[in-house]
């Protein structure tokens, strides 16, 4: 025999699990997991390459920053100047990054990318951006009215 409460028509449904409360430290622990693992599939979509994730980084980065230092690109990538020097020489070797000469101190090298560098980060994004497209066209208006607000809030975080 039961001692539960008879179910009533006024009980509420139980809440979803995206809406029940989290402390602080659960929210951050659920959001650096899903956060970890949604950049892990999204970076399953490249184009065809051998390239590791710190080579596409700071190829992507001499991509949308324009030429820089061996120095600035190891500052943007948060690395030491000899690992990114090995990193750019695998990128020089692949044809994706070209080193030359500063025209204003000819001590320092200059990177750009490649033009088969760009087509490589350009083809990388459009994989990368139809995947996540075909995967928000399935959400509900209001999904993504969260999704748009989380990712503003997203931004703030990593810019913080």
């Amino acid at each position: 025999m039961s001692h539960l409460p008879a179910p009533s028509s006024t009980t509420a449904p139980p809440a979803p699990a995206h809406a029940k409360r989290r402390s602080v430290a659960e929210l951050s622990h659920d959001f650096r997991l899903a956060n970890g693992r949604l950049a892990r599939r999204v970076r399953q979509e490249q184009a065809d390459n051998e390239l590791t994730s710190g080579q596409f980084s700071a190829l992507g980065a001499v991509f949308r920053l324009g030429p820089m230092t061996l120095s600035a690109l190891s500052e943007e990538e948060r690395v030491t100047p000899p690992s990114m020097n090995r990193t750019v020489n695998a990128l020089v070797e692949a044809g994706l990054v070209d080193r030359a000469g500063s025209a204003e101190d000819g001590r320092k090298v200059v990177l750009t990318v490649t033009d088969t560098g760009l087509a490589l980060v350009r083809e990388t994004r459009k994989r990368r951006d139809d995947w996540i497209a075909r995967r928000i066209l399935k959400l509900t208006p209001d999904q993504r009215q969260v999704l748009a607000a989380a990712t503003d809030i997203m931004k703030e975080l990593a810019n913080s």
